[in-house]
């Protein structure tokens, strides 16, 4: 990659010693706590990555900064940026529009919410957190910092967004005291549940909540009466003026919404209809008429829109990565884009720790590049998707010559359909 390397001082911006030590080992206080939220908020992606160091300058660099040079790339290296890829676009678009319009309704009773489901590693927490951060900056700034509904004289403090992971045996009192710990409000062990109903909702209306994250909402099982009756709660909560957004693993298959299959031609969720339909001519269930439901996808390679989406999300990456040998294409060039898409089949999670494993053993090889090579030395264990394949899989195939080359470049520019590759999209 072109670097730019006017400086004199080639680690202008490095930061001492001690702050890197305090990066590394200060840690982050836990997400679904108010203080953790926002350390998340104010420190999501502001992480300055290492000064760019080419292999000529490197002898240049005094011996007792070579060390604190090194550890700062691996720190930059291990904190890959969150990229606005077509699937976290998609979820913060809907994200913004739901909170957006709940926000100013004034006699709806009941505020409508969101589901974002996806296999593992697909980036769901990440994406919902971001477009979480972002809305509660704008929802802060709006209101000069000051929560709007607070009564004169108090200082309650203004938590427009509370993020919560689903408790491992979810009750509704479980969930009631994951809510109030994200405060850290204290609770009576003697409390009944209606007490601790009582005691959310005043947290939630004295704090300015208008959004609250469920993560790991797949732990519910509907079979079980308690997980039925957390779910009833969560329904009785987005009559308080919050938006609810749930996210977890296969949310259609656990029984929020009823058992669904998914139709790969349509690419979307489809629900059969209830038993009770053909006596009380109900078509849909209360979640599924409160909740709107968003499948988080993972890259794909079948049209030059998609391959072209996954190659910026490569360079991005490309561009971030510090390896004292990096050169333009590192990650885009040659068949590089398709190694990776076979060896992740487009996961973000998967990808992400693949390249960031490989720098990790760039630098301590001495090698200072990611080629295919070194990430064959990599062990990516993975389970098989469990839905349904609905394209082909990228061919083994590296080039070792000009015309193996432009083959490549031809595939880019070829859709495949489920029989193997068709016609060239020209559109």
């Amino acid at each position: 990659m072109t670097r730019a390397l006017s400086h004199d001082d080639p680690l202008e911006g490095l930061p001492p010693r001690a702050k890197i030590a305090e990066l590394i080992l200060g840690g982050q206080p836990p997400r679904d706590t108010y203080v953790g939220w926002q350390h998340y908020r104010t420190h999501c992606g502001r992480l300055v990555p290492a000064p760019a160091i080419s292999l000529q300058q490197w002898p240049t660099i005094p011996e007792s900064r070579q060390a604190d040079y090194d550890l700062y790339r691996q720190l930059t290296n291990a904190n890959l940026p969150l990229q606005n890829t077509p699937m976290h676009d998609k979820v913060g678009k809907l994200i913004r529009r739901r909170l957006r319009g709940n926000t100013m309704k004034q006699d709806d009773p009941t505020r409508a919410g969101v589901m974002v489901s996806g296999w593992g590693n697909y980036g769901k927490t990440a994406s919902v957190c971001s477009a979480g951060a972002v809305f509660e900056g704008q929802w802060l700034q709006l209101h000069s910092y000051l929560n709007p509904g607070a009564l004169p004289g108090t200082r309650d403090l203004h938590a427009p967004v509370v993020y919560v992971s689903t408790p491992v045996t979810a009750t509704p009192k479980s969930l009631c005291a994951s809510i109030l710990g994200f405060f850290r409000a204290p609770m009576r062990k003697s409390a009944t549940l209606p007490e601790l109903v009582r005691q959310v909702a005043d947290s939630l209306h004295d704090h300015g909540v208008k959004a609250l994250i469920l993560d790991d909402i797949s732990r519910l099982r509907m079979h079980r009466a308690d997980d039925q009756d957390v779910l009833d709660l969560m329904r009785a909560f987005m009559s308080l003026d919050v938006t609810l957004i749930l996210t977890g693993v296969n949310i259609p298959g656990i029984g929020l919404l009823r058992e669904a299959k998914w139709n790969k031609n349509t690419r979307q969720w489809e629900m059969p209809p209830l038993e009770s339909t053909r006596i009380h001519g109900l078509e849909i269930t209360q979640t599924e008429h409160r909740f709107e439901l968003i499948e988080l996808d993972r890259f794909r390679y079948t049209t030059p829109k998609q391959i072209q989406a996954f190659v910026d999300h490569l360079k991005g990456i490309e561009q971030h990565l510090q390896l004292l040998k990096a050169k333009e294409g590192m990650l885009t060039g040659g068949t590089m884009p398709e190694y990776l898409m076979r060896r992740t089949s487009g996961v973000v999670g998967l990808l992400g720790r693949l390249l960031e494993d490989g720098a990790q053993e760039a630098m301590e090889s001495g090698k200072e590049l990611i080629d295919e090579s070194l990430l064959d030395e990599i062990v990516l264990r993975r389970d098989k998707p469990e839905q349904p394949p609905d394209e082909p899989a990228i061919p083994i195939a590296p080039p070792t010559s000009d015309k193996e080359s432009r083959r490549v470049k031809k595939r880019r520019n070829t859709v495949f359909d489920d029989e193997g590759p068709a016609v060239t999209d020209t559109a």
